[in-house]
């Protein structure tokens, strides 16, 4: 299996398919930090490649492959990448800007929860969402809108650590999550992990 396959499964699912870790809307303008980061975003836009970027630290993003999905599925790599990252920018589909990057396991494991397979073992992959994010249901891995049981779950900037069920006790799960802190989606599904929430970039 190909890093190109891989990818293209990743965000064909991930954008078309499931719809998940769809960005939230940002706080109010009153928030001037949150409009800030909604303008820089709202901005790279017209960019792919910014866009893509905005979602991890430049020190991962810079050299990161970039890829893009349109409405249709198919995948078109805007620029390939040397550190075994993958970005990929904001899809129009969804109500926010919505960038994301991932490493090589991330994409594994997103392979496997693509296309309902068991995730692969020992290998332990990590996703930036530094532009925060929403998901319709913290339970069901293939929810694509809220129900009466599960709220849009509203998470801010965050990682997410996937593949790794030794670091998930402990922390907290449910319909309704403190996305505040460290907590887990989709607890008792084979895709539970772990979400991270980091300080907003600056």
């Amino acid at each position: 299996m190909t890093s190109m396959i891989v990818r293209g499964w990743l965000v064909a699912g991930a954008v078309i398919a499931l719809g998940a870790c769809m960005k939230e809307q940002k706080a109010a303008a009153g928030n001037e930090t949150a409009g800030n980061q909604t303008n820089a975003v709202a901005a790279n836009n017209g960019d792919p490649a910014a866009s893509a970027q905005s979602a991890a630290p430049s020190s991962i993003s810079a050299d990161a492959a970039i890829v893009q999905a349109s409405a249709d599925g198919t995948m078109t790599e805007i620029r390939k990448g040397t550190n075994g990252w993958t970005c990929m920018p904001d899809s129009p589909a969804t109500p926010g800007p919505d960038p994301m990057c991932f490493d090589a396991n991330a994409g594994k494991w997103a392979d496997a929860w693509i296309h309902h397979k068991p995730p692969p073992q020992g290998a332990v992959g990590v996703m930036y969402m530094l532009e925060g994010g929403t998901d319709a249901s913290n339970t069901d891995p293939y929810a694509t809108k809220p129900t009466a049981e599960n709220e849009w779950v509203k998470t801010g900037p965050h990682i997410m650590v996937v593949g790794s069920k030794e670091i998930l006790p402990g922390h907290p799960s449910g319909a309704k999550p403190d996305t505040s802190v460290p907590y887990v989606m989709w607890a008792g599904t084979p895709y539970a992990h772990l979400m991270i929430p980091v300080a907003a970039p600056q």
